[in-house]
């Protein structure tokens, strides 16, 4: 888990930022201490807890997390098992430039390569799985189902809501 982030907000006033990750295996929302406090420049901690959206949008036993609209899907791509170099780099020239017309006609926001050398990350301009999952069956490479895809729905972080003040939630 990432360091917890400080910020200043309206009229000075400081806040620390602290997350717990919530996903199907762990529901868990308890956080850890936050350490150190008397040496921590901040006016309030903001509990914060990132769920991690299963494809109906909802996380056993996280009720009462508030979940984000999903705004995109970010796609992980890999190689398969046993898919060699060679194969891939036959169908790049293709890829790129399908991937470009994607870009262009706004089904692709973003990409990027990952940083172990192994794949892609896509974000893309979809609202759900589905719909992403059918642009990127568009591409050479799902076609020849040399890739495996891995979907994850985004959205705006909520619990910057906090920041808002009470009934601004709304």
């Amino acid at each position: 888990m990432p360091p917890p982030v400080m910020t200043r907000w309206t009229a000075g006033v400081r806040y620390q930022v602290k997350g717990r990750r919530l996903t199907r295996h762990n529901t868990s929302r308890q956080m850890s201490a936050i350490r150190n406090l008397d040496t921590i420049p901040f006016d309030h901690p903001l509990p914060a807890a990132a769920v991690a959206q299963s494809h109906s949008g909802q996380v056993p036993g996280a009720s009462g997390v508030a979940l984000p609209k999903t705004t995109g899907v970010m796609v992980f791509l890999t190689a398969r098992q046993g898919v060699t170099r060679q194969q891939i780099m036959a169908i790049m020239p293709s890829e790129i430039r399908e991937t470009v017309k994607l870009y262009l006609d706004g089904k692709i926001r973003q990409w990027y390569s990952r940083g172990n050398g192994k794949g892609v990350i896509f974000l893309i301009d979809a609202r759900t799985q589905d719909e992403a999952r059918a642009i990127m069956e568009t591409l050479p490479l799902s076609k020849e189902h040399l890739m495996d895809h891995e979907y994850i729905p985004v959205g705006p972080l909520m619990a910057l809501t906090g920041l808002l003040g009470a009934g601004a939630q709304q």
